[in-house]
């Protein structure tokens, strides 16, 4: 399983605007994608297109003028890791069939660890849910299964 830049870019970009807006001389301002840019070394070109996604799927807000840029629409702790995911259209996909009905096999039918993959994409997807950009800058992620955790220590 491999995600994108474009998931990885995402997430990067709306945490730097979190971080740098709670920042005491920045607060309440807009953040560049030029500053963006330099900060995490990503391409402009690439960030315009995810802020055209992410302005859409109203996860941020365009502000125009001299000291233009983009805010969070919502407080980081209201944006999860994969509400930006899915904005910009990323998905996690670890099965080969996909969600097209076809079947994971060439003759059609579901491959005999089918069940498995699915179970590790729903709890991928749950934790990306439950992890906010918030969690992210306080480095406090989520534990889906917690007994495996203390069964390893």
């Amino acid at each position: 399983m491999k995600l994108t830049a474009k998931a990885r870019y995402a997430v990067i970009a709306i945490t730097d605007i979190a971080v740098t807006s709670q920042k005491g001389s920045h607060s309440g301002f807009a953040v560049s994608l030029s500053d963006i840019s330099l900060r995490q070394d990503i391409s402009l070109s690439f960030l315009e297109q995810l802020f055209g996604k992410l302005r859409k799927a109203n996860i941020v807000e365009s502000v125009r003028g001299a000291n233009g840029g983009y805010v969070l629409a919502r407080a980081s702790a209201d944006i999860s890791i994969g509400e930006v995911m899915r904005a910009v259209d990323e998905e996690v996909q670890t099965k080969r069939c996909g969600e097209t009905g076809i079947g994971c096999t060439t003759k059609g039918a579901k491959c005999l660890s089918h069940d498995l993959w699915q179970a590790m994409e729903d709890h991928i997807e749950g934790f990306f849910t439950a992890t906010s950009i918030q969690d992210v800058i306080d480095q406090k992620f989520p534990q889906i299964c917690p007994e495996l955790v203390e069964a390893a220590e």
